[in-house]
């Protein structure tokens, strides 16, 4: 599985690459530390999967969501915050996230997580920083 990171902060990115390359299904295609450079590079790279911040410079994530969608390049979205915020979740599903995370998910979460946009959805309650749409 390929994977796009888009994340600002350095650290936080660094730690997520380094995270997935423990598993030997995921390849990180590509990373961007804003918006901008996301909707620029993502539907050249076409990842099959994106984790995404959402608090970002120069666009924020939903942002993002909504300039992929409208090229109609936008690939199933993980969105990663720090905070546990309902109305983000609600405007990043209509924009058409497929699934939302806290940043302080184990790397098992994380990996369930990013197998929900190929509708293995993670079971919400294993863990209560999971919150999942599920594909149908």
């Amino acid at each position: 599985m390929r994977v796009y990171l888009v994340e600002d902060e350095t650290l936080v990115r660094e730690g997520l690459k380094a995270l997935l390359g423990l598993s030997a299904d995921v390849t990180v295609a590509g990373e961007a530390v804003d918006g901008r450079q996301a909707v620029d590079e993502i539907p050249r790279l076409r990842p099959d999967v994106v984790l995404l911040g959402i608090r970002l410079p120069k666009l924020d994530g939903l942002g993002v969501l909504a300039a992929l969608r409208r090229l109609d390049a936008l690939p199933p979205t993980i969105v990663l915050t720090t905070f546990d915020d309902h109305e983000v979740v609600i405007a990043a599903v209509r924009e058409g996230a497929r699934g939302f995370l806290l940043k302080d998910v184990s790397l098992d979460v994380l990996l369930a997580a990013l197998g929900a946009p190929h509708c293995r959805c993670p079971s919400s309650s294993r863990s209560p920083s999971v919150r999942s749409r599920c594909c149908g």
